[in-house]
């Protein structure tokens, strides 16, 4: 049986420690912050159950029971492109505005399995245990966040030389039962509806962190784990005809505080090991993989804004303006660029360890162009907008006034739509570029992948300098000072 909507929000009432605006949360299904974006979440579950979507959206596991291609393991170019498409598929249903939706972190542990090499040569027992979580994981449909930032705090000194060295979450124990774990680490990514979490460092680590080097899952309800919510959009959205992408979309963000959490052996995939905190990312194609899907959400969502710019124009009868179809021209460059690149890591991928993995030099060179050219995406759909996107009703309850909403219909006009219709969509179009919603996404593209030298230096490592700079050298090679000076030589004869 797959997993439906009913079944993940039942999942959520698990008695989870969540903690926002002074208090705690008692059901976080039914709480103003996140109800909607729970039915959001789990309407993604309701349409991979549909008996039309099967095929697309799931696979067969090899023992007769299918899962979600989220957890698929290509063997080949066909089997990845076939994975893509459910993706792509899910990702419609939010406009690519659920940055952590269940795909993402199920991409990361895949990448993983898909280099177990790595894990079975460091310990086999815990390679062991990340295979049987793996499964354990597909099986059940559990939906993952992660947790691989440490707190900032005072960031010239490492985690072991801030005043409190359990700042960051680390190691206070280990017994026959398991790891005991207390600190902090973010951001918690949709974990308010997610129903575990991985919790690793991705960041680099010095000799004395070996207590941070850790790598491990545990359910969101686990005793003792505290989840700090952010400012909840959508508590602040108020209603979905004003707000429609903050009211259902906006999957939150987390501090996620280890009080003495007790984790069992089975759930520790790598115990303060520094070199296979690395490892895990890196000589297995898990970064690679998850930063692929990260993309794939990208061009959806880039996809969505180029909508959004396009019905800007149609909406105020600006579409044969020359300078508008320039900017709606450079905005669909943009948008396809996204989409080519995404083609491309397909194409260009190879196999390792017998799994299809998408090129990293063409995922690594797509991190770095979308993380600067969002940014202006943004500042050119707000540019074409104009004072269109401010000038809009204070909120849905003035159409329920007869004489505001006959001087709505009077000054909210459109060549394409009626009143109703255009603040409707500019209520749309601002909660995608201009609310505080739509700024938390543009820091969220911004930074999601890590700050701009981290992305540049993986396209550093992963680039072909051998094959450039042997162009550069065969063309050297093929003159020299001695054939000229003769031929100089020759010639004054």
């Amino acid at each position: 049986m797959l997993k439906t909507g009913k079944d993940h929000v039942a999942s959520l009432r698990d008695g989870r420690e969540i903690h926002i605006d002074g208090g705690r949360v008692d059901d976080v299904t039914t709480h103003p912050a996140f109800r909607r974006v729970v039915e959001s979440v789990a309407g993604l579950y309701d349409f991979q159950s549909r008996p039309e979507n099967i095929e697309m959206m799931t696979f067969d596991t090899g023992s007769g029971e299918r899962a979600n291609r989220i957890w698929q393991l290509p063997r080949s170019h066909a089997e990845l492109v076939e994975r893509r498409q459910a993706l792509v598929a899910w990702t419609e249903l939010h406009g690519g505005f659920l940055g952590r939706a269940p795909d993402h972190v199920a991409s990361c542990i895949s990448g993983m399995v898909m280099g177990l090499p790595a894990f079975q040569e460091h310990d086999p027992v815990r390679a062991g245990a990340l295979e049987a979580y793996y499964r354990h994981a597909r099986d059940n449909e559990l939906y993952l966040t992660y947790v691989i930032i440490n707190p900032q705090a005072d960031r010239s000194k490492a985690a072991h030389e801030q005043a409190d060295p359990f700042l960051t979450a680390g190691v206070v124990d280990q017994d026959s039962e398991g790891l005991t774990i207390r600190g902090a680490k973010m951001l918690a990514t949709g974990g308010i509806v997610a129903n575990e979490v991985f919790v690793t460092c991705i960041q680099p680590l010095r000799e004395g962190e070996e207590r941070y080097a850790i790598s491990f899952a545990i359910p969101m309800n686990t005793k003792g784990l505290k989840i700090l919510s952010r400012k909840s959009y959508e508590g602040a959205a108020s209603s979905v005809f004003d707000y429609p992408l903050a009211s259902r979309f906006d999957e939150n963000d987390a501090v996620l505080y280890f009080d003495d959490v007790k984790v069992p052996w089975d759930r520790v995939f790598v115990n303060q090991d520094i070199r296979m905190t690395a490892a895990q990312f890196h000589a297995t194609p898990a970064h690679v993989y998850q930063n692929y899907q990260a993309q794939i959400r990208l061009m959806v969502k880039m996809r969505f804004l180029t909508g959004i710019a396009r019905k800007i124009a149609e909406t105020n009868g600006i579409i044969n303006f020359p300078p508008v179809r320039e900017t709606l021209g450079q905005l669909s460059a943009q948008c396809t660029m996204v989409d080519a690149l995404v083609h491309s890591m397909e194409v260009k991928g190879s196999l390792r360890n017998g799994y299809f993995v998408p090129d990293p030099a063409t995922l690594y060179a797509a991190q770095v162009l979308t993380q600067q050219s969002y940014n202006d995406f943004i500042g050119k759909l707000r540019d074409l907008a104009g004072g269109g996107l401010i000038m809009l009703p204070s909120s849905v309850a003035d159409f329920a006034d007869p004489e505001t909403r006959a001087l709505i219909a009077k000054t909210q006009q459109s060549p394409t739509t009626d009143s109703e219709g255009r603040v409707k969509f500019f209520k749309l179009a601002w909660d995608a570029i201009g609310s505080e919603f739509a700024s938390r996404h543009t820091q969220y593209e911004m930074f999601y992948a890590g700050a701009t030298f981290v992305t540049k230096n993986h396209a550093f490592r992963t680039f072909d300098w051998d094959g450039s700079v042997g162009l550069v050298d065969r063309m050297l090679d093929s003159y020299t000072l001695e054939d000229d000076l003769a031929a100089l030589k020759h010639a004054a004869e």
